[in-house]
């Protein structure tokens, strides 16, 4: 049984997705943002863009809660850096990856639309920026973000189904 990682921008809408993935896989939810330590949430709420070193210790979190379910979990993260992904990868081998596009004119309206999330609008553009594309990357699917939540679950149930090792959508 293989996890799957829902990836993204902020405002991308990575909860939603997720949430609606493992409810039809029946696999545990492992919200991303739950496992920021206290230092990483108020650098976000401060304005001030999370660096290598702020996720370190975060994506080494998210790895061991991917291992603690070895029959399948569903993980929201941003996962902007292919390192990102590959400290991913290297804690739950086979790991798949559903990345949400949209442009960042999008990512702001969604993210100015979420008023107490510890992650303001001002923040977009830096990850944005620091996003390094997985299109090349196995075992990624590229989905539109703009489309509606039912299709984008479809589609990933259909390529985890399949296991289709790069497809855009």
């Amino acid at each position: 049984m293989q996890s799957i990682v829902v990836m993204g921008v902020g405002g991308c809408g990575k909860s939603s997705l997720g949430a609606a993935l493992a409810d039809a896989l029946g696999w545990p939810l492992i919200e991303g943002d739950d496992f920021h330590p206290p230092a990483n949430i108020e650098k976000m709420r401060a304005g001030r863009p999370l660096d290598d070193d702020d996720r370190a210790c975060w994506l080494a979190a998210l790895g061991e809660q991917l291992q603690r379910h070895p029959d399948g979990a569903v993980l929201t993260c941003s996962a902007l850096k292919r390192r990102y992904r590959d400290t991913l990868r290297a804690a739950a081998p086979g790991l798949r990856f559903a990345h949400l596009v949209l442009t960042p004119e999008a990512a702001r309206l969604r993210v100015a639309a979420r008023p107490g999330h510890p992650f303001p609008p001002s923040l977009v553009d830096s990850q944005f920026e620091a996003l390094e594309s997985p299109e090349n990357e196995p075992g990624v699917l590229s989905l539109d973000a703009m489309q509606p939540l039912a299709a984008l679950r479809a589609t990933t149930l259909a390529w985890l189904a399949a296991g289709d090792e790069e497809k855009t959508a």
